[in-house]
């Protein structure tokens, strides 16, 4: 679910454009393009000048309906063309119609005391274009205006929570106190298994080298993620042996999606964090996806003697990248004895959102 605040612009807010703008392009229209004939029919001006209003009222609400529809087809920047070319769409057909039916229910009834000659129809239509152009050329420069400001500010607030995210992944995803076992586990296998050790040194090499490499960018891939999980998975089993598992099970199609880095490692890590790792009563981890783009993170729950205090920063910053990104929400449910953690994959256009 996204969140309403950061969403694109639908409504107008033009409230005061309205008070002031119908009236105005009533009286200019009526004084300009009419008054002269009603003046030769003899037709009252109070009489022309309240149907010139009503007639303003309903061809303005016509052309804010149609505002309205292309923002909710075409709300983005990048969908500028498509939306102006739906509006001027709209205004041709809607417009056209609108002020020959009115015209011909004039004429119809006789409302004016004259018939209504094909020269009328043709100016009807051609006066509300007029006015119809720079009104919608307002709103929509507004609407730009707005929606360049918005992406503007979330990409400047985004660079901000970047730079604050590689601090904490530093200090706390993969903390110091990571990096204390990880040497000690290294330590013992120096004079037990050179071999082995040799190993865990280039296990821990490759997490590093992630580190250097991802943890500046906004985004990686998932096939990237699920490579560094699981060199970080093996630095874990080496420390804690059949005591936890890792189960992935992921569709090779979503390889190329994106996701914010050190997300997997951050989640699993808590997993670690918060339960108990035996080898008889084993920590299992399940990385998998479904068929909407979505990533899901599982780890069976197996209470400590003595619980950790948590303040929930880690899933907090993530969902914090993930709303920034306009993307729906990151969804965590649990169980008894299941810990779920839904991660939406993101396609190329949310990294053109963070680069542009």
């Amino acid at each position: 679910m996204k969140k309403v605040m950061h969403s694109p612009v639908v409504s107008l807010e033009d409230k005061w454009l309205r008070l002031l703008g119908i009236p105005l392009v009533a009286i200019l229209g009526n004084i300009i393009f009419y008054q002269p004939d009603n003046d030769l029919q003899g037709i009252s001006q109070l009489k022309a000048m309240l149907m010139s209003l009503l007639e303003c009222v309903s061809m303005w609400e016509l052309v804010r309906l149609g505002i309205l529809r292309a923002r909710k087809l075409y709300p983005l920047l990048k969908q500028t063309r498509p939306r102006i070319i739906y509006q001027i769409v709209w205004f041709s057909v809607a417009i056209v119609l609108l002020r020959v039916s009115t015209l011909y229910v004039y004429d119809l009834v006789n409302f004016w005391g004259h018939s209504i000659s094909f020269r009328s129809y043709w100016l009807s239509v051609v006066v509300a274009f007029l006015f119809i152009i720079p009104i919608a050329a307002i709103y929509e420069g507004i609407y730009l205006y707005r929606q360049w400001w918005l992406t503007y500010y979330e990409a400047e607030r985004l660079k901000k929570e970047n730079l604050q995210s590689q601090l904490d992944s530093l200090k706390a995803q993969i903390s110091p106190h990571f990096l204390f076992n990880s040497l000690s586990t290294l330590s013992s296998l120096v004079s037990e298994d050179p071999k082995r050790a040799e190993w865990f040194i280039e296990e821990l090499a490759s997490v590093y080298r992630y580190l250097l490499q991802n943890n500046e960018q906004p985004l990686t891939t998932l096939e990237n993620e699920l490579n560094f999980i699981q060199a970080y998975f093996h630095l874990l089993q080496t420390r804690f042996g059949k005591g936890i598992e890792l189960e992935i099970q992921v569709d090779e199609s979503y390889y190329a999606y994106l996701l914010p880095p050190l997300t997997l490692q951050l989640l699993v890590e808590n997993a670690v964090k918060h339960n108990a790792v035996s080898a008889s009563k084993p920590l299992i981890i399940r990385i998998h996806t479904d068929e909407v783009n979505n990533l899901y993170v599982l780890n069976t729950i197996r209470k400590k003697t003595m619980p950790v205090v948590s303040d929930g920063t880690g899933l907090r910053n993530i969902r914090e990248k993930f709303r920034l990104l306009r993307q729906p929400e990151v969804i965590v449910k649990q169980t008894d004895d299941c810990f779920q953690v839904m991660i939406p994959l993101l396609k190329s256009a949310a990294y053109e959102f963070l680069t542009h």
